[in-house]
């Protein structure tokens, strides 16, 4: 498998300059807009959890558009799409690979994953419009229960993709109604036979709106972002002594709460030293 950045798409871009070309904005609104209005609740919150009616709904409009665009699209076993535009000369080389995922939370914005799948089609479909042709296959993927809401754990689909799930494990997986996404997958008719991991990027590309304030805070339009925040669960008890309030001594007792509250300080002051750093790095 080959790992890191292309050195080259190929030249056969049949175009002479291509920083002219641009993306049919409007397009891409659009369908963010219509997406995003799948899913809708009377009270118009946006909930589209991982194999309801609501995300068939979202799916059929992705597969629609992918192969209105000349995509062949691809299922594989845990549901995950893959919307295809063949390279040319070096299509048996690793494809690279844009995307995201097309399920929210509750309550969701449209732009969440949504955003990242559909800009990676608008980006080939304006290349194929302009009679570009490239040398290296490129993928638009949108990955099943990405947010996790229905079925646990989240970051599913991408997991089974990348071979750190297993396949039989994610499948089995049920929710709090008592269904199980593999039965899900079957009723909404996204459970196909595509091997997990059939393809084998050589990099992969995800667009994504900003989850933090800092972009907006500075004024800069985009960022790239090349780690994340690794996130781990502690339960800590602190055992303190039970006495009585109005006799025992400020210098006697062993208050649990002042400790914990002790603890809380230290951490909120570490993590504000530890941004403070790598802010400085930056």
């Amino acid at each position: 498998m080959e790992t890191g950045w292309p050195n080259s798409f190929g030249s056969n871009f049949g175009l002479t300059d291509m920083s002219t070309i641009s993306i049919n904005g409007e397009r891409l609104l659009s369908r963010i807009r219509r997406l995003g209005d799948v899913g809708r609740d009377e009270k118009g919150r946006l909930t589209r959890l991982a194999a309801t009616d609501a995300d068939r709904f979202g799916r059929d409009a992705f597969v629609a558009w992918a192969r209105d665009a000349g995509l062949d699209v691809r299922v594989d076993r845990i549901g995950n799409l893959f919307a295809i535009w063949p390279g040319g000369d070096n299509r048996a080389c690793a494809p690279v690979m844009i995307g995201s995922h097309i399920d929210t939370v509750v309550d969701a914005g449209m732009l969440d994953g949504c955003y990242g799948v559909l800009a990676g089609l608008e980006v080939i479909q304006t290349l194929n419009e302009r009679g570009a042709s490239l040398d290296r296959t490129i993928v638009v993927a949108a990955f099943t229960n990405e947010e996790g809401v229905r079925y646990a754990p989240d970051m599913m689909g991408s997991a089974v993709f990348a071979g750190t799930y297993p396949l039989r494990a994610a499948l089995a997986s049920k929710g709090p109604d008592g269904t199980t996404l593999g039965s899900e997958l079957e009723r909404i008719g996204y459970a196909r036979n595509e091997l997990s991991g059939f393809l084998k990027p050589c990099a992969y590309i995800e667009l994504h709106i900003e989850q933090g304030p800092i972009l907006e805070h500075e004024g800069v339009q985009i960022g790239a972002v090349d780690s994340l925040q690794g996130i781990s669960w502690y339960r800590i008890t602190i055992v303190g002594e039970a006495n009585h309030a109005g006799t025992t001594p400020m210098t006697m007792r062993r208050d649990a709460g002042h400790a914990a509250a002790r603890v809380i300080h230290f951490l909120n002051r570490l993590a504000l030293e530890q941004s403070a750093s790598r802010r400085h790095r930056r």
